[in-house]
């Protein structure tokens, strides 16, 4: 029996109730208050992006950021241009050593212990709010720190702070410990499709 528009207004109010009662009910049990890790993975465009837009929600709250990049590009990003002169950012490049464009252990593993140095004290720190590790898994895919670390890090970040990590992989340790993972899918992209990287969309 076909149901007249009335009917079906009601059974879909219904069913909105339903759900508004299922997601009240998870509200009222989160009463835990306390910072969250978040990691972006995936092959998909867009980590990078999500975390520095999350970082901007933060600063607009007026809490305090710290960025460490462990990627170093060719070029200076959009990011770094913006948020480095943002009186609330501690933004710092890895400077020197791993790029996608050249290959050196030496100084890959140098840049990256000092990037480690520079991640750890942020995550000591009572002032900061927020801690972006950018790429960072990176440094796990080739060797270059131990997954270990980060995770003790994080387990003795003041209780307030929230961290987000991005990286296409990431080690079973740190998949393990985070609070919040969200996996990004690449269905298309325009770079394969011929479109030049540009500034404001790549960097």
């Amino acid at each position: 029996m076909e149901r007249t528009p009335e009917q079906q207004a009601q059974i879909d109010m219904a069913k909105r109730l339903k759900k508004k009662e299922v997601v009240d009910k998870k509200i009222a049990a989160a009463t835990e208050e306390r910072g969250v890790s978040i990691l972006l993975t995936g092959n998909g465009k867009g980590k990078s992006s999500s975390a520095f837009g999350t970082m901007a929600r933060a600063l607009g709250h007026g809490q305090n950021a710290t960025v460490v990049q462990f990627i170093k590009g060719r070029k200076e990003t959009g990011e770094q241009l913006f948020f480095g002169q943002h009186p609330q950012v501690s933004f710092h490049v890895m400077g020197h050593g791993f790029t996608w464009e050249t290959r050196d252990p030496e100084l890959e593993q140098k840049a990256a212990n000092q990037a480690w140095e520079v991640a750890k004290q942020a995550l000591a720190d009572e002032r900061v709010n927020f801690v972006l590790l950018d790429e960072i898994t990176y440094m796990y895919k080739y060797g270059y720190l131990d997954a270990d670390d980060l995770v003790e890090a994080l387990a003795n970040r003041p209780a307030h702070q929230n961290v987000m990590m991005t990286g296409r992989t990431a080690p079973r340790a740190l998949l393990d410990s985070i609070d919040t993972h969200s996996k990004i899918a690449n269905e298309r992209h325009a770079f394969e499709g011929g479109v030049k990287a540009q500034a404001g969309i790549e960097w």
